[in-house]
């Protein structure tokens, strides 16, 4: 019954990323606007005084592919200040007579949107996604939709993860994204509707959780009941009927004899949500949910009452023709199938916030992940800092807090202590932890890494990078017994209290590039690891595996993250090429997957 992979009503068979991009709230009256729209460069961003909105542009793009990437149609690196986009949309009376929301996948970074030259909304944030409800503006038949996007990615109140400050990539900085990049779509809603949906579960009881959320605008017709269904494939299972006398309602409905979501096992049950006036439909919108139970406790992680022990792979999401935006959906699929066909259970999702389309195949895939923000670039260290983390956050929140892929949340990665200054040090530290504790408030079903590396400070697991090479040196410093002190690389960093799980969420990044391929990758900074590159692949070979089952036989250690799954641009530490092609010998990547295959010490304790 999902209809998540729907595809538009009024798109072409051409139309890229044409699939339904919000697969936990779908309605089947939507229509994709990707493909052809105009486009215009702003380097000096006087296009809003020149009143470009009412005006043509001279370039064409692909959307929702950003102007840096080749399947843009644009591809120019360099700086834009901003841009602007343009498109003619066709809309038929009967789309008309109810709400239209404009729904934006992503857009870096700030945006201003004009419908036939009324401004209808702006939003900031480069990783979330937003809606503007454009029913005043827009029209039965032709429609012009403008779209302004600035980026600045060298303010330190922007937030931009592992986008380059540089005119080119270097180190782990990469090329950037400006503008739109995921799905543009316009949704057509009834003028009472369901609004949002919020799910939580309980695999000991066997329960889900509902709170729904009515948006009421039409008061003649108001709905008289909300009608919620869930389905084991085609056989109801269990059903309520609610009375909508609040805008928000909450109720709880009993599996029997439920099946529990795991990655052996990703069992997913529809979800149907009717809002009815009599026998009449007003809306419908249907949905999913993996009923499981995450908890964190001595010294592990725990999926449905059973220790877990989390294979990682560390995923940044680049593509080299799509850059942030993956070529196809297909695509997310297949990275998901490369890092599960070596072993690993999930992916620690690193500064970036992945689409829907990424989760929705996570859900169903049974494959673990990590939701971190892109904080990088974000001066933490400022107060007013936090206003514009949280505004974003929480969306992020919002957004995808019912999928039972995500098994964690981590707002920030690596932030810096600042010990020689106490008053940015307090700042930083009190930004840090009042997003844990907004996240904790929010979703208190999951754990919550403040931030990822370096300087915790108030932290659910607590989880270390650490990118030693040599074997021994990391068995001596991670093979202990839970509780029991270790000894991190980075001396400042602040100590292990030996009452969390322990999670080394960034190992290996063990460099490798092949005699042919010598030609396209850049050579690296020599100083970026202080260990040699592996000899021969046998070396390559025995540190991958050697530093992995050092981490599986920690009886201390609740989960490992190898850093990475591909290449990108001039890094080249991962398992595949950033063209998601085989480095090494089909025996190495047969090894690695013996290994991780191995029970870890922490799964083998019933306690």
């Amino acid at each position: 019954m999902i209809e998540a992979n729907s595809k538009s009503q009024g798109a072409s068979t051409d139309s890229p990323r044409a699939d339904y991009p919000r697969p936990q709230l779908v309605r089947k009256s939507w229509l994709s606007l990707n493909g052809q729209w105009s486009f215009q460069m702003d380097f000096n961003d006087s296009g809003e005084e020149k009143a470009f909105w009412q005006q043509g542009f001279n370039q064409t793009i692909t959307v929702p592919f950003c102007p840096e990437s080749s399947l843009s149609g644009i591809e120019n690196k360099d700086f834009m200040k901003a841009v602007w986009y343009s498109r003619q949309v066709q809309l038929s009376e009967p789309q008309c007579k109810g709400i239209i929301h404009l729904h934006f996948g992503a857009v870096d970074y700030f945006c201003k949107v004009w419908v036939n030259g009324h401004f209808v909304g702006e939003h900031q944030g480069g990783y979330t996604s937003f809606s503007f409800d454009i029913t005043d503006a827009a029209k039965a038949g032709s429609n012009k939709i403008v779209v302004l996007a600035r980026d600045n990615v060298r303010d330190p109140m922007q937030p931009s993860g592992k986008q380059s400050e540089r005119l080119n990539s270097y180190g782990c900085f990469y090329t950037r994204t400006t503008g739109i990049w995921q799905t543009v779509w316009l949704e057509f809603l009834p003028l009472n509707y369901l609004s949002d949906l919020k799910m939580t579960t309980d695999a000991y009881n066997d329960t889900v959780s509902f709170r729904i959320a009515l948006a009421i605008s039409d008061s003649n017709h108001r709905p008289d009941q909300v009608k919620i269904e869930v389905f084991d494939q085609e056989t109801l299972c269990a059903s309520v009927n609610l009375q909508p006398a609040e805008p928000c309602l909450q109720t709880q409905l009993v599996i029997p004899h439920a099946r529990l979501w795991s990655p052996a096992d990703p069992w997913l049950y529809d979800i149907r949500i009717q809002l009815l006036s009599g026998e009449k439909i007003l809306d419908e919108i249907t949905s999913y949910v993996g009923l499981r139970t995450i908890e964190w406790k001595n010294h592990k992680l725990w999926l449905n009452g059973n220790p877990i022990f989390m294979r990682l792979i560390l995923d940044q999401g680049f593509y080299p023709d799509g850059i942030y935006t993956a070529p196809s959906d297909q695509a997310l699929v297949d990275d998901i199938c490369l890092a599960k066909n070596l072993g690993f259970n999930g992916a620690r999702l690193h500064e970036k916030v992945f689409e829907e389309r990424y989760l929705y195949h996570c859900d169903r895939l049974g494959y673990l992940v990590w939701s971190e923000f892109p904080n990088w670039g974000l001066d933490v260290s400022r107060s007013d800092s936090l206003p514009v983390f949280l505004s974003q956050w929480i969306e992020v929140l919002k957004r995808d807090c019912n999928h039972p892929s995500i098994i964690g949340w981590c707002p920030f990665n690596e932030t810096f202590d600042v010990p020689f200054d106490k008053p940015r040090r307090s700042q930083n530290d009190d930004v840090i932890r009042s997003i844990y504790e907004v996240t904790k408030l929010y979703d208190p079903t999951r754990p919550v890494i403040d931030t990822s590396g370096f300087y915790h400070v108030k932290t659910d697991i607590y989880d270390v990078h650490d990118y030693e090479q040599d074997i021994m040196a990391f068995y001596n410093r991670y093979h202990k017994e839970p509780g029991e002190e270790i000894q991190e690389e980075m001396s400042l960093r602040q100590r292990y209290s030996g009452t969390n799980p322990l999670f080394i969420s960034e190992y290996g990044g063990t460099f490798w590039i092949k005699d042919q391929d010598k030609r396209i990758y850049p050579l690296r900074d020599p100083g970026w690891n202080k260990w040699t590159d592996p000899r021969d692949e046998q070396e390559l070979c025995d540190r991958i595996t050697g530093l992995t089952k050092v981490l599986l036989d920690s009886p201390a250690v609740c989960g490992l993250c190898y850093t990475q799954l591909t290449d990108v641009e001039q890094e080249v530490n991962g398992l595949y090429t950033y063209e998601r092609k085989q480095k090494f010998s089909d025996w190495i990547y047969q090894q690695i997957k013996k290994v991780l295959s191995t029970e870890a010490a922490v799964e083998k304790s019933p306690l």
